[in-house]
């Protein structure tokens, strides 16, 4: 392993990180909360939702009530005064349909005077959740959807029909109480409709397009499910109020400030990477051995999120399988690094946030029996990068803004 390279990413990782956590976007997004004569009730939900609601209870002067519901080991701690459940991700459980449920009796009732601050984040889709079929179906569906391959506004497009949350169908539920709602976007170009599923914003996907996606990938759907998809979500709410804050952008520019700061000229290639990550990682990789012959030092940095397609049972997640597939394209004498990392810090179903590899991990992978194309058609990149200390491993981060992965060329 390349010491000084893999020093350099560590201090990009974290730094980026920091630059993009709620705390100070929820406090500058509450600056324009009105609070009115009636209740104040807090509903924080996704990855990055104890975060956010920890921040807002510094700020708001009055709650009468709330409701955090995150990923699992995603509570740091008790906010007085707000309930925190944890649920499970990519796929609902029993947790998060029975804390979404809370989250829904808590606001039903509520008057015009009365208020729901919603704070929402990446991840909501899975943990804000109560499904119009049944919870074994739904969750069956949803792993059919992350093992095709399809995105996540696909992804999102279906789950919102068969939710009693999502498609905004959640601010009918506090109607008519007004909704102000501060969104901490996780998903390509910020669709409001579509972050979470979109509890509290009209849904522009059709049940047309719904159809279309069940078809391309061949989702297996009951009855009952298939009726849903081809039932309207409300296309508009007259109750809510939205600001969004945070997003991958901002985390890009941040991991290239910060790369500027260690002397590499940083380019920010896109912040809108959708592709297979495996691709994603060679793409980059070859951009990155093509620009070490121009004897500069250079950072190349890609933000978004991409997909992984499953074609075996192994152990890892989109951001190790970029990094991993890199490895044998950079592999030489030029010092090149690729690192790509969740924001939230979990990378799949892993401790992982994400993967590093260098110039030598190749050689590393194979001096140990590791063979990279095996590994990947087992996605089993976690275990491949564990046995050469590529795993970057940052606890949850209290963020959730999408991906970033960084080439970093030493020349």
């Amino acid at each position: 392993m390349n010491q000084k390279l893999k020093k350099d990413i560590d201090y990009v990782v974290e730094n980026s990180i920091k630059a993009v956590l709620p705390d100070e976007a929820v406090t500058r997004a509450l600056k324009n909360f009105s609070y009115g004569d009636g209740k104040v009730i807090l509903v924080a939900a996704g990855k990055a939702a104890w975060q956010m609601a920890y921040a807002a209870k510094g700020v708001l002067k009055k709650l009468d009530g709330g409701i955090v519901i995150t990923k699992y080991e995603h509570v740091k701690d008790k906010i007085e005064g707000i309930e925190c459940y944890e649920a499970g991700h990519p796929v609902p459980d029993e947790n998060s349909f029975n804390a979404t449920k809370k989250a829904l009796n808590m606001v039903s009732n509520l008057s015009s005077n009365d208020t729901v601050v919603f704070l929402l984040s990446g991840g909501g889709s899975a943990l804000f959740e109560l499904p119009l079929i049944p919870g074994e179906e739904l969750q069956d569906i949803t792993k059919q959807l992350l093992a095709s391959g399809a995105d996540i506004v696909e992804i999102n497009t279906i789950r919102k029909r068969l939710s009693q949350v999502k498609g905004g169908r959640f601010a009918l539920a506090c109607a008519p109480a007004k909704v102000f709602s501060i969104v901490l976007s996780d998903i390509v170009g910020d669709p409001l409709d579509m972050i979470a599923s979109g509890p509290a914003y009209p849904d522009y996907s059709t049940c047309e397009e719904a159809k279309d996606i069940v078809r391309k990938y061949n989702i297996k759907l009951s009855k009952q499910a298939e009726e849903l998809i081809g039932k309207e979500t409300p296309k508009e709410l007259n109750n809510v109020e939205t600001h969004i804050t945070g997003s991958v952008r901002e985390l890009c520019r941040a991991a290239a400030s910060n790369c500027g700061k260690l002397g590499y000229k940083p380019i920010i290639l896109t912040d809108e990477l959708c592709c297979e990550a495996r691709e994603a990682g060679s793409f980059l990789a070859s951009i990155a051995k093509t620009k070490s012959k121009d004897n500069e030092k250079l950072a190349l940095i890609a933000g978004g999120e991409t997909v992984v397609h499953l074609t075996g049972q192994g152990k890892g997640g989109r951001n190790q399988e970029l990094a991993l597939s890199a490895a044998t394209v950079i592999s030489g004498n030029k010092p090149i690094a690729v690192a790509s990392i969740g924001s939230d810090g979990t990378d799949g179903p892993t401790d992982a946030a994400g993967g590093y590899v260098d110039n030598e991990t190749y050689l590393e992978l194979c001096d140990k029996g590791i063979n990279i194309h095996d590994v990947l058609m087992n996605n089993d990149a976690y275990n491949a990068l564990k046995a050469v200390n590529g795993l970057i491993i940052t606890g949850a981060t209290g963020t959730n803004v999408n991906d970033v992965a960084v080439a970093l060329i030493d020349n």
